[in-house]
């Protein structure tokens, strides 16, 4: 953005034109800036004292933050060469990925993301921190230590839910472990042990076979990816409703999402047509769906290298707000992705290929991926983008 802007100085008798940002008010450089992609507004920053002073205020960064789309997190560990472990986000407003620095990732630990946060865990240690920020905090032990659990953050980041997860015994999985559920409280660095999840999910009770879904910041929900139980743990009474089935006809898999305020669910179906990857709405009462959207035939062929069914078990699914990220975590396409956005109450939507991720991207062994929004004040903080 150019530092200078014609405008005309009002009462002046010469028409005189100012050549000048400081001649704008604060309230129309505020609106001019807030246009802006996220990135863009941080550089802003440091243009000169006046933007930077709007920039930092808390009203503007509260406001800020509050609008822009969420961004989608690819984050990938190499367990050879730790030094390949790579970060990415994706702003939808400037279409464009960013390169996070490679601290974000804890090369010795199993890495989750969800809601404005980082987590690292190991059978030991569970650890946290602002997405944006560079130092992690490492809470008193959980009372039940585990890996890959699933993680969900409420309460604007006051509380965090860890379910299930698996525990290691002189290296290998505990099969007898319970379905640990606990809430941590940053505050007060305690753990609160909570009712376990239903036995229903014992076969499969990590974050490889699960996903999880935050619904109005009072509901949490669990879904097999395979086996398509579902059930939802109340955040105000700790209690889980009875497990239900979640299987539209044809199914092979799919993930539970919230998007516009409401569940949904994405995956691929084998039906009369071919394979097809579909998004339908979910009455979160009844748990009946409705199809919404089904990706382009020329868009997910841009994903796979060919229809066998095994090519299409790279796939994974993650959305928040109004957009729905579909992407193949093989390496063999650089991790190809593209998203789904809808419009208010699902009355549109149109599909688009995302940019090929920043090169040369790394081989990893495991993908993380997650929609967060983000916080501008952390960001302004936080580590630079």
């Amino acid at each position: 953005m150019e530092e200078h802007i014609c405008i005309q100085k009002p009462n002046s008798q010469n028409d005189q034109i100012i050549k000048n940002w400081e001649y704008l008010c604060s309230d129309i450089t505020e609106k001019i800036i807030s246009y802006l992609p996220i990135r863009s507004i941080v550089i802003a920053s440091s243009v000169c004292k006046i933007w930077n002073s709007i920039i930092t205020s808390n009203s503007f960064t509260t406001k800020i933050s509050g609008t822009k789309k969420p961004w989608f997190f690819l984050c990938g560990q190499n367990s050879i060469f730790y030094k390949n472990n790579q970060a990415f986000a994706f702003d939808p407003d400037s279409n464009e990925w960013i390169t996070l620095p490679t601290s974000t990732l804890l090369s010795q630990d199993f890495f989750i993301g969800s809601n404005g946060f980082f987590f690292a865990t190991t059978s030991e240690n569970f650890s946290f921190k602002p997405i944006f920020k560079n130092t992690w905090v490492q809470t008193s032990p959980l009372r039940f230590s585990r890996c890959n659990p699933l993680v969900g953050v409420y309460n604007n980041g006051s509380r965090f839910i860890v379910v299930g997860g698996v525990r290691f015994v002189g290296g290998l999985v505990d099969v007898e472990d319970r379905l640990a559920v606990e809430i941590y409280n940053p505050t007060l660095d305690s753990w609160e042990l909570c009712q376990p999840l239903p036995a229903d999910f014992r076969s499969g009770n990590s974050s490889q076979w699960l996903c999880s879904a935050l619904l109005k910041g009072k509901k949490f929900y669990v879904f097999g990816i395979y086996s398509c139980f579902v059930t939802c743990f109340n955040l105000d009474e700790h209690l889980w409703s009875e497990v239900q089935t979640l299987r539209p006809p044809g199914i092979l898999f799919s993930f539970l999402m919230t998007c516009q305020d409401c569940l949904v669910l994405g995956g691929l179906c084998n039906s009369p047509n071919g394979i097809n990857f579909i998004i339908w709405k979910v009455d979160e009462e009844t748990m009946e769906f409705s199809e919404i959207a089904i990706m382009p035939h020329e868009l997910m062929y841009c994903l796979f290298d060919s229809d066998e069914d095994d090519k299409f078990a790279s796939l994974k699914c993650v959305g928040l707000g109004n957009l729905i990220y579909v992407y193949n975590e093989e390496h063999h396409k650089n991790y190809p992705a593209c998203v789904c956005e809808f419009s208010n109450e699902f009355g549109k939507f149109s599909w688009r290929k995302l940019p090929n991720l920043p090169a040369p991207a790394s081989k990893f062994h495991r993908v993380i991926s997650f929609c967060s929004n983000v916080s501008l004040d952390n960001i302004l903080v936080g580590a630079r983008i």
